[in-house]
């Protein structure tokens, strides 16, 4: 990539924590004991709106997503501070900061073969939390308190009613995030992320291990290790 993909926003000011803590899918309390955390930001319905790494420091909380993301993000946040004493601004961010020490796209590729998605802008507000296996990756509390999105993120979870996962393949042949997934001539899922002939796709989990194509390529299901 010959850009950095990736940019941050910093939140500070008194009510940083409690603005991000009512936002956010993960516990912010979590970063007492590690240095990053994975978090969701998802709307109302429970879709993901965009994917976060999120780090603290003395200036506040360092949120990082993807650049084509982040302006719109940045937007969107700022409507719901009402009264808050928060600040959000545009930040830096180095690869370095993502604990990237190769190249972009290896690190990339790293994340995609251990089922670790990233949300880019034609993702955005179209899969749950649970389709994204982010409770899976520890990018989901459930203990501690409402967020956009968590009633419904909270009934999924307890029902056991997440049908669909983002599961690991294999293709013939490249494929192209947004392509979709077939089981015969039926649409069963959509490829989420693709790199090479290595991708995630949003399936069925009944249906990974069946004969699946996209685009007339064939995908052999790889199980990740988490599932």
């Amino acid at each position: 990539m010959a850009t950095f993909p990736y940019s941050s926003i910093l939140a500070s000011g008194a009510d940083a924590f409690d603005f991000l803590q009512a936002q956010l899918s993960n516990d912010l309390r979590l970063l007492e004991k590690q240095p990053q955390l994975l978090s969701a930001w998802c709307n109302p319905k429970g879709r993901v709106i965009c994917l976060m790494r999120i780090s603290r420091s003395d200036a506040g909380y360092r949120l990082v997503m993807p650049t084509e993301l982040a302006e719109a993000v940045l937007k969107r946040l700022t409507m719901f501070r009402f009264r808050s004493n928060v600040d959000l601004e545009p930040a830096p961010v180095t690869a370095a900061d993502l604990g990237i020490t190769g190249t972009t796209e290896d690190w990339l590729l790293d994340n995609l073969q251990a089922g670790c998605p990233e949300v880019w802008l034609a993702q955005s507000e179209e899969f749950t939390p649970h389709m994204l296996n982010l409770d899976l990756l520890g990018a989901v509390s459930l203990e501690k308190g409402c967020y956009p999105g968590q009633e419904i993120v909270a009934r999924t979870h307890y029902r056991g009613a997440s049908k669909r996962r983002t599961h690991r393949f294999e293709s013939a042949r490249p494929v192209t995030p947004g392509d979709k997934v077939f089981d015969g001539e039926r649409d069963v899922g959509e490829v989420l992320n693709a790199i090479g002939t290595d991708l995630l796709a949003v399936v069925p989990s009944e249906k990974a291990d069946g004969p699946l194509t996209v685009n007339g390529v064939a995908l052999r299901h790889i199980l990740l290790d988490y599932l």
